[in-house]
């Protein structure tokens, strides 16, 4: 227990990096954490679960890191508020539902799909233009209605079904719209709070298919609070350097972040 502990904490110091700097609230980095100490450790009632106690206590810890970065990057003056409301809502909408469709699939289909949308969005960002080298910036204008509803859904939908927050997505369409990594990544912060937050919620009162204590619903409360203590220091630590690396730097170390999370996770597949 003291190992992982130690482990959770070295972790929630990461998150913490990601969240300011890339917008992630945790998600790609404690969901397989949470579920490589669940499984080494073998804590009674997790096997079966493991997964689904990764995303849910992925989706709580994502609600307070997500949650103090945009305080953060709203200070800092970098929030773009045309690009939060009304998305933000839609988000909402879908992460309700995705987060109650993930309690239904094995943890096994979980994790495929989890290493698959990785896979996904590191070719995205790699092959499509507008993301390692940002598009000419033109002036902000409102979302299109079909971005805002449809696609505010299916980010909601796809991010909370797998515990990774909405940045994923977020950050690389507003990086096409030719906004800096800075403001893309500090855009990203609120708009994955209504992601994490309908989640939480989701997972902590759906009933388990084994009792385990320490755990409200599928969300692990120690895992939690360790990976918190690390990363909500961190969070204010980081945020001195937010806006001071070079755009180019930026967005390569986004994909090569991602590209590492894939590389464990498909490890442990």
């Amino acid at each position: 227990m003291p190992t992982s502990f130690s482990l959770l904490l070295l972790f929630g110091c990461l998150t913490g990096v990601t969240t300011v700097l890339f917008g992630f609230g945790g998600g790609f980095v404690t969901v397989p954490v949470v579920y490589g100490v669940l499984t080494a450790a073998e804590r009674p009632g997790t096997g079966a679960d493991a997964m689904h106690v990764a995303v849910a206590t992925s989706a709580a810890v994502m609600v307070v890191n997500a949650a103090v970065a945009a305080l953060v990057q709203w200070r800092a003056g970098r929030l773009l508020r045309a690009y939060v409301w009304p998305l933000a809502g839609f988000i909402a909408a879908g992460a309700a539902v995705g987060s109650f469709a993930a309690t239904l699939i094995g943890g096994t289909a979980l994790r495929l799909l989890f290493a698959a949308y990785l896979l996904v969005t590191i070719a995205d960002s790699l092959l499509r233009k507008g993301f390692l080298v940002a598009a000419p910036r033109t002036p902000l204008k409102p979302l299109g209605r079909s971005t805002v509803t449809a696609g505010g859904f299916g980010i909601g939908l796809v991010a909370a079904g797998l515990g990774v927050g909405g940045s994923v997505m977020t950050v690389p369409l507003l990086r096409r719209r030719g906004l800096p990594m800075a403001d893309a990544t500090a855009t990203a912060n609120p708009l994955s709070v209504p992601v994490a937050l309908a989640g939480t919620l989701v997972y902590a009162l759906t009933p388990t298919t084994t009792a385990a204590t320490g755990r409200l619903g599928y969300v692990d409360l120690a895992a939690g609070a360790a990976l918190l203590l690390g990363s909500l220091p961190t969070i204010a630590v980081a945020r001195r350097v937010a806006g001071r690396v070079p755009d180019r730097v930026h967005s390569a170390a986004y994909v090569g972040l991602l590209v590492v999370v894939l590389l464990i996770v498909a490890v442990g597949v």
